[in-house]
C-alpha cells in the first residue's frame, strides 16, 4: 500500500493505483484523482459546505437520477471512523455503462466526496476502493 496526500487528507491505496494529476482548471475543488488501467477512476473532492448529510444524500440521488443513472444502493454507514454516504448507481449512457461507487463526509463544514467510475463488474475495484476509503484521514 503507498500514501496519498494532499493538504488536511491521507488514504493509503494499492499499488495497482496509479496517482493522476488532479484536473484543478476544470474542477478546483478536486484534491486526488487515482486510476487503475482505463476502466476505473476515482476523484475526490473537497469544498467548504453548509449541508449536512441528510440533505446531501437527496441531491446527490436526484441528480443521478436526472443525469438517467439508476441508484442501486444508497445508505448512510459508518466508515474510517465517520459517518458518511455510500452510493452505487449505474449509468448507461449511449456509448458506455458504467457503475459509480461514492462515498461523502461532512467534517468541519467541509464535504469531501470521493467517487469511483469502473467498468469492472468482478467487485475487486470496489473492495479495493472501499479499502482506500477504511483509511481517509483528515488532520487538522
Amino acid at each position: 500500500m503507498r500514501t496519498f496526500k494532499s493538504g488536511k487528507i491521507t488514504f493509503e491505496y494499492p499499488d495497482s493505483w496509479e496517482v493522476e494529476k488532479a484536473d484543478i482548471l476544470s474542477n478546483p475543488d478536486c484534491i486526488a484523482t487515482l486510476s487503475k488501467g482505463e476502466d476505473n477512476l476515482v476523484n475526490g473532492v473537497m469544498f467548504p459546505t453548509a449541508t449536512n448529510l441528510d440533505d446531501y444524500k437527496i441531491f446527490m440521488e436526484d441528480a443521478i437520477s436526472d443525469d438517467g443513472g439508476v441508484i442501486m444502493s444508497s445508505d448512510f454507514v459508518r466508515i474510517a471512523g465517520k459517518d458518511a454516504i455510500k452510493l452505487h448507481a449505474n449509468m448507461d449512457m449511449p456509448e458506455i455503462n458504467f457503475d459509480i461507487h461514492t462515498y461523502v463526509f461532512i467534517e468541519n463544514r467541509n464535504i469531501y466526496i470521493f467517487e469511483m467510475r469502473t467498468l469492472d463488474i468482478s467487485g475487486e475495484s470496489e473492495r479495493e476502493f472501499k479499502n482506500m476509503i477504511e483509511t481517509f484521514k483528515i488532520t487538522e
